[in-house]
């Protein structure tokens, strides 16, 4: 396991992801209009010179994660870096209250999806994010108060990402709901559910933990772009 997780990004896009962008043997990329993130296959001088090729000039960043330290070509510089946690399920939570409101989202609902994510961050999202793999919603009425699905897929392991509440309806616990149900769905597919969090969101760590999840890894987040 460790191995496929020290390089999340390039384990999905060398698996299960690799439709997503061009086949390359030394660094890969998703497709920009899916996602931003990008990895090589390691640290040598030719894998990130591979990695450099991938990035274009005037306003192009990918986003590099990965729990091995983030090294860079002369050629690229980060804008911003982070420390964050990978963290593995280790045993299942029990469904809450409230499941039963969970609709999967679909083409109609990415404008909503879209903008409920602008307004909270959970991370980087686009309107074709969601083409890596599902995404549940709960609504209020007729808004979206919160979603959840998966990003990262890949052998044997799925990514729960892009869990947000709307800023209305916080305190419902609507994030655990839904962190709970896809959990649950990515163990009926035979995988194990991982997810990330920054390494000083205590809150959402605190929560993750009692809903199973313990911290496998501390990873490097880096968002990077060419040098002028």
């Amino acid at each position: 396991m460790s191995q496929l997780l020290n390089r999340a990004v390039w384990s999905a896009l060398t698996t299960r992801q690799s439709g997503f962008c061009e086949n390359g043997t030394l660094a890969r990329r998703f497709d920009p209009a899916v996602s931003p993130f990008a990895a090589s296959r390691d640290n040598s001088r030719e894998a990130l010179q591979a990695l450099a090729e991938l990035i274009g000039p005037e306003g192009d960043r990918v986003y590099l994660l990965q729990a091995e330290e983030i090294a860079l070509p002369e050629t690229l510089e980060a804008e911003i870096t982070a420390l964050g946690v990978l963290m593995t399920e280790r045993s299942a939570a029990p469904a809450p209250d409230g499941s039963e409101g969970i609709v999967p989202l679909g083409p109609e609902d990415i404008p909503e999806m879209v903008a409920l994510a602008e307004l909270t961050k959970p991370g980087p999202f686009t309107s074709r994010t969601p083409d890596l793999g599902p995404f549940w919603g709960i609504r209020c009425g007729d808004r979206l108060a919160a979603m959840a699905g998966t990003r990262l897929n890949l052998d044997g392991h799925r990514e729960i990402s892009g869990i947000c509440t709307h800023p209305d309806f916080r305190g419902k616990g609507l994030a655990k709901t839904l962190t709970v149900h896809v959990a649950a769905s990515i163990r009926a597919q035979g995988d194990t559910p991982f997810l990330h969090a920054y390494a000083d969101n205590h809150g959402a760590i605190a929560l993750y933990r009692k809903l199973g999840f313990e911290i496998w890894s501390e990873v490097n987040v880096a968002v990077v772009r060419r040098k002028d």
